[in-house]
């Protein structure tokens, strides 16, 4: 084969596979519209499983990706995209099961236990939600901040 055909070739198909690598290190995942916030870490759960509406909350509500998703200090990670990849919460805030009589700061525990890390994350947002739009919990346009608003009944 003639030289310069076969330099063409190999111009043409390393662009090829940088295209494709390089697509997909910017794919992400897919962003389901609503998830079950349901942690395999959890043998057993005390209560019935949330659903969150990711597309609610995003588009509907306008909610910024740093109001709930954050870095390891805290930041929000406000420059995330639709379909960036996160880490799932539980990553960092690893604990599951707390021990009793256990003596830290209510900031230690959001840190340490996810339990913590989620309720401290979705009411503390819902909380400011409803202050700002001066709902009372009993208003049906509040956000939910109990626990059988947010978790469903499960089947005895």
């Amino acid at each position: 084969m003639n030289k310069k055909i076969l330099g063409f070739l190999l111009i043409i198909g390393l662009a090829l596979v940088f295209a494709f690598a390089s697509n997909s290190l910017y794919a992400g995942t897919k962003v389901e519209d609503s998830f079950k916030m349901k942690a395999k870490e959890y043998k057993k759960h005390k209560k019935g499983i949330v659903t969150f509406s990711h597309k609610k909350h995003s588009t509907d509500y306008k909610a910024e990706c740093g109001e709930c998703h954050h870095d390891k200090d805290g930041k929000p990670l406000n420059d995330l995209k639709m379909g960036d990849d996160v880490q799932r919460c539980i990553e960092c805030h690893k604990e599951t099961k707390k021990k009793k009589d256990e003596k830290i700061s209510k900031k230690e525990k959001i840190k340490k236990y996810y339990e913590n890390a989620i309720h401290a994350n979705c009411k503390g947002c819902h909380k400011d939600h409803n202050k700002e739009k001066g709902y009372k919990k009993e208003n049906p346009k509040a956000a939910p901040v109990s626990c059988k608003t947010c978790h469903p009944k499960t089947a005895k």
